[in-house]
């Protein structure tokens, strides 16, 4: 079963209803999001258009974590998630996306990449402004 991206049966913006003039189609189809999680390393490979693969991470224990002060990235394992604005379910669940924050050997640090398409996590330290 897959998800489909397609606009046909929704509404426009006057309330009105959109009538289908045509089936789906299957550059409209999807899937469903890695939801990538803290976890021993898994990662799941998907074909795309044009034979194109994108890889999925799944679940990974190890980020690569740049400090903006020096330039310089490490690969240091993720302690555990912090938070995640994307979703109050995300947040809950632990789950990684672009944009969550997550606690490392290094500190603390916000995702910067997208776990569900690029297969890495990657991560920039959040520096702490004193008041």
């Amino acid at each position: 079963m897959s998800v489909w991206h397609g606009t046909l049966r929704k509404r426009k913006l006057t309330g009105g209803k959109k009538r289908a003039y045509r089936s789906k189609k299957k550059y409209e189809s999807g899937g469903y999001a890695a939801e990538t999680t803290l976890g021993e390393p898994r990662r799941k490979t998907t074909r795309g258009f044009g034979g194109n693969t994108k890889v999925k991470v799944l679940g990974d224990k190890f980020a690569s974590v740049t400090d903006p002060k020096t330039g310089t990235t490490q690969k240091t394992q993720i302690t555990r998630v912090v938070r995640n604005g994307a979703n109050v379910d995300y947040n809950r669940r632990g789950v990684i996306t672009k944009g969550a924050e997550i606690e490392t050997a290094l500190g603390a640090a916000k995702v910067t990449s997208r776990p569900g398409n690029d297969g890495v996590i990657n991560a920039v330290l959040i520096t702490k402004e004193k008041a």
